[in-house]
C-alpha cells in the first residue's frame, strides 16, 4: 500500500510540474532568421496547435500557420509557431498574430551583424511529433547576455504552493480531530469484540 501511495502522489507531482512547464512563460535570446507561413495538416497532435486566429472559421483539419525561425545564444537553431490563443487556454489572450509576425520579420539578422531579441512563449518543441512552441511576444535587447527574471512565473509558483500549503494544514487539521478520533474508537472496538469472542471460546472450551 505505501508503494501504491508515493507511486500516486509522485505522478501526480510530475503532471503538475509539465503542466506548469508547458504553460508558464519562457523566454529565449535569439535572433531571428526568418519567418513564414505553411499550410498545416493537423494529426495526432493537434492537442498541442491552438485555435484558429480570432475573427476567422474554426477548422479542425488544417490552416495556415506563421512560424517564426530563429538561432539561440548557445547556437542552437528554435522554431516558433505563432498563433492567437484568443480567450482560450492558456489565458495569454493573444490577438496580435499578424502583428508579431511582422514585427518578427523586422527584427531578422544575420551572423554577421546580429540583432539580438528576447521571445516569449509557452510550450514545447519535440520534432518527432512536430510540437512547436507558440511565440507571445518578441523585443529587442543590447546582447545575447541580457539577464530574465521571470517573476510572473515566480508569483504564480508562489501563490500556487501557498494555496496548497493551506489545503495541506487544513487536511491535517482535520483528520487529527475527525477522522484519526473515529478510527481510534473503530480499532477500540474491534479489538474489546475480539477480546469478547476469545473470552466466549475460552469458556466454551471449559
Amino acid at each position: 500500500m505505501g508503494y501504491i501511495k508515493w507511486a500516486f502522489w509522485i505522478t501526480f507531482w510530475v503532471l503538475v510540474a509539465a503542466f506548469f512547464h508547458y504553460t508558464l512563460p519562457q523566454h529565449d535570446v535569439a535572433r531571428v532568421t526568418d519567418t513564414y507561413e505553411k499550410r498545416i495538416d493537423f494529426g495526432e497532435n493537434s492537442i498541442f496547435w491552438a485555435s484558429s486566429d480570432v475573427g476567422n472559421a474554426a477548422t479542425t483539419v488544417n490552416r495556415d500557420v506563421f512560424f517564426i525561425q530563429s538561432r539561440l545564444s548557445n547556437d542552437k537553431v528554435m522554431v516558433y509557431r505563432n498563433e492567437d490563443t484568443g480567450w482560450g487556454w492558456p489565458p495569454y489572450f493573444k490577438f496580435d498574430t499578424s502583428n508579431l509576425q511582422a514585427e518578427a520579420a523586422d527584427l531578422k539578422s544575420g551572423a554577421d551583424a546580429p540583432q539580438w531579441v528576447v521571445i516569449k512563449h509557452y510550450g514545447w518543441r519535440n520534432e518527432f511529433m512536430s510540437i512547436f512552441p507558440n511565440a507571445i511576444s518578441v523585443r529587442a535587447v543590447d546582447g545575447p547576455d541580457v539577464r530574465i527574471i521571470p517573476w510572473l512565473n515566480i508569483v504564480i509558483l508562489l501563490f500556487f504552493f501557498a494555496f496548497v500549503w493551506a489545503i495541506w494544514v487544513r487536511w491535517r487539521r482535520f483528520r487529527e480531530n475527525r477522522i484519526d478520533p473515529v478510527l481510534e474508537d473503530a480499532g477500540d472496538s474491534i479489538a474489546n469484540t475480539s477480546d469478547d469472542v476469545k473470552k466466549w471460546f475460552g469458556s466454551w472450551r471449559k
